[in-house]
């Protein structure tokens, strides 16, 4: 397994509680990264800033990772995506946790702090991290096509 080069973890109020159990998780696997924040918690924030920050770090180094964590998952993959270069990739489950990375190669993944437990967030994170892309022809033709659109 290759860690990436850099990894970075951000989140709005409604995933600031799984953030810092993550945070807490990737220490245990030896992880190093920056917290993007928020850095307490703030019920008024906007999770769209943490998106970009995160996604804007990433997509500057090919070997970079982010994990991005709002209430459902789906804001702060909606706003990453909207850099370009990113593939970010909600984790749903631990079957898309794998595929997202081995088929899609996703540079971030986007977890739902208000539906996951903390230790489906683990595995979900730990799979997605230890899973490299698989750089099959087929996964690769598609990645073009999906780069042509942005």
């Amino acid at each position: 397994m290759q860690k990436p080069s850099s990894l970075y973890i951000g989140s709005d109020h409604a995933g600031f509680k799984l953030k810092e159990e993550v945070k807490k998780y990737l220490e245990f696997l030896g992880y190093k990264f920056e917290d993007i924040g928020a850095k307490t918690f703030n019920e008024k924030d906007d999770y769209p800033e943490f998106a970009r920050v995160v996604a804007e770090k990433v997509v500057v180094d090919v070997h970079a990772k982010g994990i991005l964590i709002c209430g459902n998952g789906v804001g702060v993959c909606m706003a990453a995506n909207k850099i370009k270069g990113i593939r970010a990739g909600i984790g749903y489950n631990i079957g898309s946790a794998k595929t997202m990375r081995a088929d899609d190669d996703t540079n971030i993944l986007c977890l739902a702090g208000r539906v996951l437990s903390t230790e489906f967030a683990r595995a979900i994170v730990r799979l997605w991290l230890e899973t490299p892309f698989s750089g099959e022809e087929r996964h690769l033709r598609r990645l073009k096509q999906v780069a042509k659109l942005e």
